[in-house]
C-alpha cells in the first residue's frame, strides 16, 4: 500500500486550507450583514414587516384552507339519507319502517319527520306561510333522515344503503344529501387556485421590496464598491454582503408571517368553536404546521436571496471606477 507523497499532502492541505478561509469568510460575511441590520433596528423591522404581511396572506388562507377541508371531509363522511315516504303512508306504518331501517347493521340512527313537521318546517323557512296556509290538504309525504354509520368505505356503504331502502315498496325516493358537499368543494378549489394566483403576486411584491432594499443599500455603499474594485475585489466578493442582507430580511419577514398567522387563528378559533357549537358540532381550527411554517420560511429566504441577486447584478454592471 503506498504512501502520499510530499506534493499531493502539500496539494491536499491548500485545499484545506483555501475550503476553510472560503468558509471563514463566509461566516464573518454572515455576521457582518446581521450587525450592520441591527445597528437600524427600525429599518429593518420595518422592511421585515412589510414581507412577514405579505407572506402572512397567502399563508394564512392556506392554513384556512385547510381546515376547511378537514371540517368538510367530517361532513361528507356524515353526511345523511333522505327516505321520503309515498304520500298514502300513515303515521303508524312510518313508524313501523323507522324501527326497521334502525336495525339495519350500516345504519347509525333513523330520525322520524312528519308530514306537519315537515309543514311547519317549510312555512318557517321559505317565507310562504300565508300561502302554504290556503291549502286543504299538507303535500308533503314523511321523511325518514337516515345517518348511516361512519366506516372508512363510508360512502360505498351509502351508496348499497340507499338501493336497499329504494326497494322497500312504501318508500318514494331515496336520496343522499350531498348536493351541498359537491358545491362546497367546487368553492374549496375555486378559494384554492386563488390562494395560488394570490401567492405568487405576492412574491413578486416581495421581490420588488427586497430590490429596492437592496438598492437603496447599494447606491448608499457607492464609493465603497468603486473603491473595491480598484483595489482588485471580485463582484462576487461585493455581493456576498448584499445576498446575506437578502437572507437576514427574508428570514425575519418569514418568522413574522409565522407569528401573524399564528396569531389570527389563535383571536379566530374562538369565534368559530362557537359557530359550530351552534350546530352541535365540535371544531377547533389548526394552527400553522411545523412543515407550512419550514415551507415558508424557506420560501420567504428563497425571495430574499433572489431578490438580492437580481439586484446586486443589475447594478453592479453600472458601478465601475473611472
Amino acid at each position: 500500500m503506498s504512501t502520499p507523497n510530499k506534493s499531493q499532502r502539500t496539494v491536499r492541505f491548500s485545499l484545506i486550507t483555501l475550503l476553510k478561509t472560503y468558509l471563514l469568510r463566509h461566516v464573518q460575511v454572515f455576521f457582518y450583514s446581521l450587525g450592520q441590520l441591527l445597528r437600524h433596528p427600525f429599518s429593518l423591522f420595518m422592511t421585515a414587516a412589510v414581507i412577514g404581511i405579505a407572506l402572512a396572506l397567502p399563508a394564512g388562507l392556506h392554513v384556512l384552507l385547510k381546515n376547511v377541508q378537514q371540517l368538510s371531509g367530517e361532513w361528507d363522511r356524515t353526511t345523511q339519507i333522505s327516505v321520503f315516504l309515498k304520500s298514502d303512508i300513515n303515521e303508524q306504518r312510518a313508524h313501523t319502517l323507522q324501527q326497521q331501517i334502525s336495525r339495519f347493521p350500516e345504519v347509525e340512527n333513523v330520525h322520524y319527520i312528519s308530514k306537519q313537521e315537515a309543514l311547519d318546517e317549510f312555512q318557517r323557512l321559505s317565507g310562504f306561510g300565508d300561502a302554504l296556509k290556503a291549502l286543504k290538504h299538507n303535500p308533503l309525504p314523511s321523511v325518514l333522515v337516515v345517518q348511516p354509520l361512519i366506516t372508512l368505505d363510508e360512502k360505498n356503504i351509502s351508496n348499497q344503503l340507499i338501493k336497499k331502502l329504494q326497494q322497500i315498496k312504501d318508500v318514494d325516493i331515496a336520496q343522499r344529501d350531498e348536493q351541498w358537499i359537491k358545491r362546497l368543494y367546487a368553492i374549496i378549489d375555486i378559494v384554492r387556485r386563488g390562494v395560488v394566483l394570490l401567492s405568487i403576486m405576492l412574491a413578486l411584491a416581495v421581490l420588488l421590496v427586497i430590490g429596492n432594499t437592496i438598492r437603496l443599500a447599494i447606491q448608499n455603499r457607492r464609493d465603497e464598491i468603486i473603491i473595491t474594485k480598484l483595489i482588485g475585489g471580485t463582484n462576487a466578493f461585493i455581493r456576498r454582503p448584499f445576498l446575506y442582507t437578502g437572507f437576514w430580511y427574508g428570514l425575519f419577514g418569514g418568522f413574522i408571517a409565522i407569528f401573524l398567522v399564528s396569531i389570527s387563528l389563535l383571536l379566530l378559533n374562538g369565534p368559530v368553536t362557537q359557530l359550530t357549537s351552534l350546530y352541535q358540532g365540535s371544531f377547533n381550527l389548526t394552527n400553522i404546521s411545523f412543515m407550512t411554517s419550514t415551507t415558508l420560511l424557506i420560501s420567504s429566504v428563497l425571495l430574499g436571496l433572489s431578490g438580492s441577486w437580481l439586484t446586486v447584478g443589475r447594478h453592479l454592471r453600472d458601478i465601475e471606477p473611472r
